[in-house]
């Protein structure tokens, strides 16, 4: 009896088709290689890509530290002037105080003048040079002190001049006649003085 001829199975038909198609089968080492040569190929371009990723970062972190430094520098600048604020107010804290008191002490002068000028106001001329040596010494407890201008070069910063009038005494320029007191407080003008100032000799 003849034997029978194997006929050809549907499945290996199937794999000899793809075997064809894929170039006559798998080969685990040519894979590899062909992996291997993408790998290499793809490394330059991920390089390129992580040193571009290292220098965003490194603008960033620069951008970072700069405004770090600005806030510094703004932070520094708020806490002087914040301290130098906090030192003027306590330095004349008292000047709307001492200010009220410039009155009275105009007052209390006006009153010895007029005092000196009657022979029998002994006691009561001794009792407003006591009141006006007590209110001397509360302004310059509070560093208010006079500003100098009798015969002094008139200087505006501290001097009001509501006259000019010619004096073969008083050089031009030069404070003649003293017509209200002005005082300081430290380095600020509380009250310029009122002055009357030389134009120099007449004619």
């Amino acid at each position: 009896m003849a034997a029978k001829s194997k006929q050809p199975n549907a499945d290996d038909q199937y794999a000899d088709s793809a075997d064809e198609a894929l170039g006559g089968g798998f080969d685990s080492e040519q894979i590899a290689a062909e992996m291997a040569a993408a790998g290499e190929a793809a490394g330059p371009a991920a390089d390129a890509a992580g040193a571009v990723g290292d220098a965003a970062l490194q603008q960033e972190l620069s951008a970072a530290r700069d405004r770090a430094l600005r806030l510094q520098a703004e932070m520094e600048n708020l806490r002087g002037r914040t301290a130098r604020e906090l030192a003027d107010a306590h330095r004349y804290a008292a000047l709307p105080i001492v200010r009220d008191l410039l009155p009275v002490v105009d007052n209390v002068d006006r009153a010895i003048e007029a005092a000196e000028k009657d022979a029998g106001s002994g006691n009561l001329l001794d009792g407003f040079r006591l009141v006006r040596q007590q209110l001397a010494t509360v302004l310059s407890r509070h560093q208010c002190e006079p500003i100098e201008a009798d015969r002094q070069p008139f200087d505006p910063q501290f001097h009001e001049a509501i006259l000019q009038q010619p004096s073969d005494d008083v050089p031009a320029q030069h404070v003649m006649m003293v017509t209200q007191s002005g005082y300081k407080m430290h380095d600020r003008v509380v009250r310029p003085a009122q002055v009357i100032v030389s134009s120099g000799p007449a004619g």
